[in-house]
C-alpha cells in the first residue's frame, strides 16, 4: 500500500452503553496498525454532538475508578451529500465558530454499542453520503438490534430460539395484568429484557411471579419494548462470525465459552463482563467436536440469514441434554482484546491487530449504494 487509509473511529454515543463504547475505542486506538492507517477518533457525547477527541486512549479506558465519558468543544461536521469517490470530508468547528477541514475519510469504523449507533442509525446516515463503514449495513443492524424481530427472523429460518413473551409499550400502559399473565405461558424462571440494549443493561433474572413488575419496570427504564425469555439451563457458548472475501462465505471461529465463577452475580451481567473477574472465558470450549461443528456452521447461518456484513458474534445455549437454542447475534460486538470477539478470533489465529486490519479492509472492498 502506497498511501495511507483514513480511517474514522466513532464512538461514545446517546445510548446507556457509552462507557463500555469508549473502552472499546482505547483498546482499537492502541492496537490499530498506524503504518497502514491515520487515524481520526470522533466522538459522540451522551447528548448526541460529534466532537473531536484527542488520539489518546487512556482516558477512554473503563475501569472500577473511572467511567470515561466523551466531552470536547470542536464539533465535527459531516457531509449531508455524497462526494462522488466514497470519501467523507470531515470538517472541525472550534470554539470559536471557525470550520476548519480536519480529514478526508475513507472508512469509518463505528465502536457504537445500543441505541442510536449500532441499530442502523449510524450506517443510514453513512450510507446517505456514500461512505464505506466497517460492519452490517442498515437493515440487518436494526433488526438484529431488536431482540424480539430478531427471534422472528430466526424462527423463520429455522434456527432453534427459546420460548419467549413480547410487552410493548402501548400493551404495557393499556393492561399490564395482561402482559403479566401472558408470562405466565414461560416456566421460572425467566429473564426480564430491554428489546433493544446489550452489555445487559436493564436485564433481570426473575424467579418467581411476584417479581416480574418490578423487573419490567427496570427493564423499561432503557427501552419501552420488553423482551422476557424463559430461563435456559445450559452452557453460554459463542461464536465469532467474520465476512468472506468477495463472494467468498462468511468465516467461523473457534468457540469460546462464559462462565461467571465468583461474586453476587446471577448471570454474565454488566459488572460480570466489565468490572471484575468474576467471569472465565474459556476459549477452545470443550465441547464435543459435532457440537463445535454444529455452532459453527449454524452461526454462519445466522449471519447470512440476517444479511450481515464484516463481523457478529453470535451467542448460544448448549443443555445437558444435547440441544442449542440461539440466544442472540450482536452485529457490533464488545472489541476490547478481553472480549470473546478478538479471543475467539486470535484462538483461530487472527490477533487483535490483524483483526482490525481485516475488518478495515473489508469494508473498504464494500461498493457503496445498494449491495
Amino acid at each position: 500500500m502506497n498511501e495511507k487509509r483514513t480511517v474514522a473511529i466513532i464512538f461514545g454515543g446517546r445510548s446507556s452503553e457509552h462507557a463500555v463504547s469508549c473502552s472499546t475505542a482505547a483498546s482499537v486506538l492502541r492496537a490499530i496498525d498506524r503504518d497502514r492507517y491515520d487515524v481520526v477518533p470522533i466522538g459522540i457525547t451522551p447528548q448526541g454532538q460529534w466532537v473531536r477527541m484527542a488520539d489518546d486512549p487512556a482516558p477512554l479506558v473503563l475501569t472500577t475508578s473511572q467511567v470515561p465519558q466523551v466531552d470536547g468543544s470542536e464539533q465535527v461536521l459531516l457531509p449531508i451529500a455524497p462526494s462522488g469517490d466514497a470519501r467523507a470530508e470531515v470538517v472541525v468547528r472550534d470554539a470559536s465558530g471557525l470550520p476548519a477541514e480536519l480529514a478526508h475519510v475513507d472508512v469509518v469504523f463505528p465502536l457504537l454499542h445500543g441505541p442510536f449507533g449500532e441499530d442502523g442509525t449510524v450506517q443510514g446516515m453513512l450510507e446517505l453520503i456514500d461512505v464505506r463503514y466497517v460492519g452490517s449495513g442498515v437493515a440487518a443492524s436494526a433488526v438484529m438490534m431488536d431482540k424480539a424481530l430478531m427471534k422472528v427472523v430466526f424462527a423463520a429460518a429455522g434456527l432453534p430460539v427459546g420460548p419467549y413473551v413480547v410487552i410493548t409499550d402501548k400493551e404495557w400502559r393499556r393492561d399490564p395484568e395482561a402482559s403479566l399473565d401472558a408470562v405466565a405461558a414461560l416456566d421460572y424462571p425467566v429473564f426480564v429484557k430491554p428489546a433493544r440494549a446489550g452489555s445487559s443493561q436493564g436485564v433481570v433474572k426473575v424467579d418467581a411471579p411476584e417479581d416480574l413488575r418490578a423487573a419490567i419496570e427496570v427493564a423499561r427504564q432503557h427501552d419501552p419494548k420488553v423482551l422476557v425469555e424463559q430461563g435456559i439451563v445450559g452452557r453460554e457458548v459463542e461464536c465469532g462470525v467474520l465476512e468472506g472475501h468477495g463472494a467468498d462465505p462468511a468465516r467461523a471461529s473457534q468457540i469460546g465459552e462464559i462462565e461467571v465463577v465468583g461474586g453476587q452475580h446471577k448471570f454474565y451481567d454488566f459488572e460480570a463482563k466489565y468490572l471484575g473477574d468474576d467471569a472465565r472465558l474459556t476459549c477452545p470450549a470443550d465441547l464435543p467436536p459435532h457440537i463445535s461443528e454444529q455452532v459453527r456452521e449454524l452461526s454462519v447461518k445466522a449471519f447470512d440469514t440476517a444479511g450481515c456484513e464484516g463481523l457478529a458474534r453470535v451467542d448460544w445455549f448448549y443443555t445437558p441434554h444435547g440441544d442449542l437454542y440461539l440466544n442472540e447475534i450482536n452485529t457490533l460486538p464488545g472489541f476490547t482484546p478481553t472480549s470473546m470477539y478478538p479471543r475467539v478470533w486470535q484462538e483461530s489465529g487472527i490477533d487483535y491487530t490483524a483483526l482490525i486490519t481485516e475488518l478495515i479492509e473489508l469494508a473498504a472492498q464494500r461498493n457503496t449504494g445498494l449491495r
